[in-house]
C-alpha cells in the first residue's frame, strides 16, 4: 500500500493518523512543533488544547454528548485519551490538559506504522493526503493553501487560568448549579478543609452583589485591549465571544450569559447572586482553574486589574493570561466534498477546524473521517457512507452543502438533524429520540 501523509497532530491530525495507520498503511505524520510555534501554542506535544480543556456534555441527549457517542463507535483515539485523562467537570468531559497532550503524543510515537517529521510543511501535496493544520496553519503553507482554495477567517479566544491557591475561599466556593452532586473525589496534597470542599461540587464559583457587578463591568468595558495586527475588519466567532465584547452588547449582557446566576445562593448574604462567575479545574488535582467563558483580548496588564474585581480573585496568580489570534477556515462548501476530500485533487483532504467544523469533538472527528475516507479510497472500496441522522454524518454535509451561501464555521447541534417522524412534544425526550436513532444507524452503517 502507498505511504500517506497526514499535516499537523492536533486533534483531526491525531485522529486522521492512527486510523490510517490501524488500517495497515505508513504514515508520514509532519509536525512544525517544536521549531516553529503559532501565536496561541505553547508546549510541543501533539494535540494540544488552546482554548478550554472542556469537550462539553457528555449527556447523550445533547449534540455535543451524541457527538461522543458517535466517536466512540469509530475508537476515536481521542474520546478515549481525554476519558483516560479527565478531570471532573460534573456531566462535561474535561480534560487535564498536559497530560491528555502528552498521551497522545506517547501514543502516536509509539506506534510501528507511524513516522513523525518534525519540521514545517511549505508545499501543498500533491496527492494521498490529509492536511490537519488547523486554524492557526503556518503563514508560509496558508499562502500555499490559499492559491488552491480561498480561505475567509474569524478570530477566536482563550481564557485565563489561576491558581487555587491564590482564591480567596471565604468568598468564592465550590459547588454545581441547583445543587447537582459532584463527580469528583479530591485527590489533592492541599488541606483536608479545602479537600472536603472540593468534594462539594467541580466548580469554583465567585458570586457578585449588585455593587461588585456595577463596579466590574464598568472596568470591563473600558478596559484596554491588546492590538490585532494586519486587520481591517474583526470577524468575532459567537462561539468563542470574548467578554469584554459580549459585555459592551448590553449591561445585562454578560449576567445573562457566561455570568448567570441561577441556580446557586450566595453563602455571604443566603440569597441568589447578582451575578456569578464559575471556574473549573484544568488539572485531576485542581490546583489550577480557568475562568469559564471569560476568553479575552484584553491587555495582560488590564486582565490582572479587571479580573481581580471578581469576588474571590482579588489575589489571583495569573499561570496563563486570556489570548486572541485570527482562525483560519475554508470555503469547504465550495471546495469539499462530503468525505472531506478537495475536489478534482488526486486524494488530498482536509480535516478538522480549518474545514469549519467548529469545536475540539467536531475537529477530532473530522480527522477521523478523512483517514477512514482516504484508507477506503486507496484500497478501492467506497467510502463509509454516514447516515445524516448522525451528527457526524450531519456536519459532513454542513461543511459540503453547495446551497449553503454565507459558510461559517458550525459546531454540533440537534438543528442538523433531520426531524423524527413522530412528533414528540419534549425537547429532553425529543432529543434522547434522536440521540437513539443516531446511535442505532451509525451502528448499522458501521456494520455494513
Amino acid at each position: 500500500m502507498p505511504k500517506v501523509s497526514v499535516i499537523g497532530a492536533g486533534l483531526a491530525g491525531a485522529e486522521a493518523a492512527w486510523v490510517l495507520a490501524e488500517n495497515g498503511f505508513e504514515v508520514l505524520l509532519y509536525e512544525m512543533k517544536p521549531k516553529t510555534f503559532s501565536p496561541a501554542h505553547k508546549n510541543q506535544n501533539f494535540a494540544e488544547l488552546v482554548c478550554s480543556n472542556s469537550f462539553k456534555s457528555n449527556d447523550k441527549s445533547t449534540a455535543s454528548g451524541l457527538l461522543k457517542a458517535e466517536m466512540r463507535l469509530l475508537n476515536s483515539l481521542i474520546i478515549k485519551t481525554a476519558e483516560k485523562t479527565a478531570v471532573a467537570a460534573g456531566n462535561a468531559l474535561a480534560v487535564d490538559r498536559e497530560k491528555f497532550s502528552l498521551e497522545i503524543t506517547r501514543r502516536i510515537l509509539e506506534h510501528p506504522r507511524i513516522k513523525v517529521i518534525n519540521d514545517e510543511v511549505i508545499e501543498f501535496p500533491e496527492k494521498n493526503a490529509i492536511i490537519c493544520t488547523g486554524p492557526l496553519t503556518s503563514d508560509l503553507f496558508a499562502v500555499e493553501i490559499s492559491k488552491k482554495c480561498k480561505s475567509l477567517y474569524f478570530y477566536d479566544a482563550a481564557a485565563p487560568i489561576v491558581t487555587l491557591e491564590s482564591v480567596d475561599l471565604n468568598k468564592a466556593f465550590f459547588g454545581n448549579r441547583y445543587g447537582k452532586p459532584s463527580a469528583s473525589v479530591c485527590n489533592s496534597d492541599l488541606t483536608s478543609a479545602v479537600c472536603d470542599d472540593k468534594n462539594k461540587g467541580d466548580y469554583l464559583n465567585c458570586p457578585f452583589t449588585e455593587e461588585e457587578y456595577n463596579l466590574f463591568y464598568n472596568e470591563l468595558i473600558k478596559a484596554e485591549t491588546a492590538p490585532l495586527h494586519q486587520v481591517d475588519k474583526i470577524n468575532v466567532y459567537e462561539g468563542c465571544m470574548p467578554v469584554e465584547i459580549l459585555a459592551k452588547r448590553g449591561r445585562d449582557s454578560v449576567r445573562y450569559g457566561c455570568m448567570k446566576p441561577v441556580g446557586f445562593t450566595d453563602p455571604r448574604t443566603d440569597k441568589r447572586p447578582y451575578a456569578l462567575v464559575q471556574l473549573r479545574a484544568e488539572n485531576a488535582e485542581k490546583t489550577l482553574f480557568n475562568i469559564v467563558g471569560f476568553q479575552t483580548n484584553l491587555k495582560f496588564k488590564e486582565q490582572e486589574r479587571v479580573f481581580r474585581l471578581i469576588p474571590g480573585l482579588e489575589n489571583a496568580d495569573f499561570m496563563r493570561y486570556g489570548v486572541m489570534h485570527r482562525n483560519t477556515f475554508l470555503d469547504s462548501p465550495r471546495l469539499l466534498d462530503r468525505h472531506f476530500m478537495l475536489n478534482n485533487s488526486d486524494n488530498v483532504y482536509f480535516a478538522g477546524q480549518i474545514t469549519g467544523t467548529e469545536g475540539y469533538a467536531e475537529s477530532a472527528a473530522g480527522g477521523i473521517i478523512a483517514g477512514l475516507s482516504l484508507a477506503r479510497k486507496l484500497i478501492g472500496k467506497e467510502p463509509l457512507e454516514l447516515p445524516e441522522t448522525t451528527i457526524i454524518g450531519a456536519l459532513s454535509r454542513y461543511i459540503s452543502d453547495q446551497n449553503v451561501t454565507n459558510f461559517q464555521p458550525m459546531g454540533a447541534n440537534m438543528g442538523l438533524l433531520p426531524p423524527l417522524p413522530e412528533r414528540i412534544k419534549g425537547k429532553k425526550e425529543r432529543y434522547a429520540a434522536l440521540a437513539e436513532r443516531a446511535i442505532k444507524d451509525l451502528k448499522t452503517a458501521v456494520s455494513d
